[in-house]
């Protein structure tokens, strides 16, 4: 497996991080950066790479002669963490995934190889395929030693690599984002485009590449750094959804940036809007498990899809939407799952324990993730599960629906069980009096529990 650096890695160029390391290293000898410097790799982060941009890192060992190798490794070991942490939330999981299959992970960049090895290092790759700077006496000379690795240069150095260690291209896999990498692409039997530029992009859609995006899940666009979430926020508010009056608390329980699991009772159909109205005050992107039923609607399937809904299907018993779950929590981000999975029919509805599967115990042990507990009540009234849509009409006397989000809930990670009984116990403390209280429902009261056309117990 063969993975470019900037814009395909990392988020965006590495050179700001790199410059900052070597000022710090006193390798400028006092020079400020260059004009212009922060725009100039704006530019870059937006569209990839160009011939001018190269043609000065082409250029740049003339400009480092002298300079001592020792410094320069140090630069490099300061910038390590910075990189780091511009890494895109999704790759650690398609490294992940290829280390477990025993591939050899290479990270293939022109960055200079003193300059990047520590941070392949952390990132636990094992190669590096850079530019070579050529050394005498501990400094550069000011020439390149071997090829400049970018374009024709990265493949050359990759089938050297590849002779050198006993790899097959036809079997390997390669990720970039720069058009200018298309000979590399090209040479390989699974090549991706990740993140791509405009021109690879429309060479990877003809030719039927992959077409990767490890800054957000698979099938969810994103225009301008906007996803749909984004863009549906400013509509989801209480005031455009007058048959419904909203009592929202806590939000600020939810934690601000990484990942955490948002864990709901289950009431009504409703329950999925009036959740919508707590990801909307977050500010940030929320990923939700739903049944396979809600993805396969025409129009309300393609639009939780672009959100990065994960489907579930019950009759499968597959772990698929756990591993993808786990995935967006690994990544920093906020999922939002059901544990009761379906909303309960007949006399369980009125029961005061909420019963629940252990799929949120399971996925706050594999990731670590803070379990965030709300309480949802009242949405039955705005949509009962007898009925096939929300009551609308009801604008001058809207039923209220209730959210409390509590603070996360402490948790052993030993006892899925254990862990499960406990998040429900807060989820249910969240809720009004009368829901823990037991109740003897009405023949009509059982009835708005079950799906239209049922005949009840």
């Amino acid at each position: 497996m063969f993975v470019d650096l900037d814009r395909t890695l990392l988020r965006g160029a590495s050179g700001l991080v790199l410059s900052a390391a070597m000022h710090a290293e006193g390798l400028f000898e006092g020079r400020r950066s260059l004009p212009g410097e922060r725009l100039f790799y704006a530019i870059y982060d937006l569209m990839g790479e160009s011939v001018p941009f190269m043609a000065m890192v082409r250029a740049a060992p003339r400009f480092v002669r002298g300079w001592a190798v020792e410094a320069v490794c140090r630069a490099g070991q300061l910038a390590a963490p910075e990189l780091a942490a511009l890494v895109q939330p999704y790759a650690p999981a398609v490294l992940a995934e290829h280390r477990s299959r025993g591939r050899r992970l290479v990270l293939a960049t022109t960055t200079p190889v003193d300059l990047i090895t520590p941070f392949a290092e952390l990132m636990g790759f094992d190669d590096v395929i850079a530019t070579r700077y050529a050394r005498r006496d501990g400094r550069y000379t000011g020439a390149i030693d071997g090829p400049f690795v970018w374009s024709r240069g990265k493949l050359d150095a990759v089938r050297r690599f590849a002779a050198e260690h006993g790899v097959d291209l036809r079997a390997s896999h390669v990720y970039s984002d720069s058009f200018f990498d298309l000979p590399l692409l090209a040479a390989v039997g699974h090549p991706h485009a990740v993140n791509p530029d405009r021109r690879l992009h429309l060479v990877a859609s003809l030719r039927r590449w992959p077409l990767d995006h490890w800054d957000r899940p698979a099938g969810v666009p994103k225009v301008l750094g906007l996803e749909p979430y984004h863009l549906l926020r400013p509509f989801v508010r209480p005031e455009l959804v007058p048959y419904a009056r909203f009592e929202i608390r806590g939000v600020e329980h939810i934690p601000s940036r990484g990942p955490a699991l948002l864990a709901s009772n289950h009431r009504s159909y409703f329950d999925v809007a009036a959740l919508a109205m707590v990801a909307a005050r977050l500010g940030r992107p929320v990923r939700f498990l739903a049944k396979r039923e809600l993805f396969d609607a025409p129009v309300v399937g393609q639009i939780a899809r672009a959100l990065g809904g994960i489907s579930v299907d019950r009759g499968s018993r597959s772990d698929a939407p756990l591993r993808e779950a786990r995935r967006a929590l690994e990544a920093g981000e906020v999922v939002v799952i059901l544990p009761q999975g379906t909303i309960p029919r007949g006399r369980a509805f009125f029961e005061p324990t909420l019963a629940a599967k252990t799929g949120v115990a399971r996925l706050a042990a594999m990731t670590g993730a803070p379990v965030v507990p709300i309480g949802l009540w009242g949405t039955e009234r705005v949509w009962p599960r007898s009925a096939r849509v929300p009551d609308v009409t009801n604008v001058l006397r809207p039923p209220l629906v209730r959210l409390r989000v509590g603070t996360a809930v402490p948790l052993g990670l030993a006892d899925a069980t254990a862990d499960t009984a406990a998040v429900m116990d807060a989820i249910s403390a969240l809720l009004p009096a009368e829901a823990r209280r037991r109740h003897e429902p009405t023949a009509e009261e059982l009835a708005r529990t079950f799906p239209p056309g049922h005949a009840g117990e």
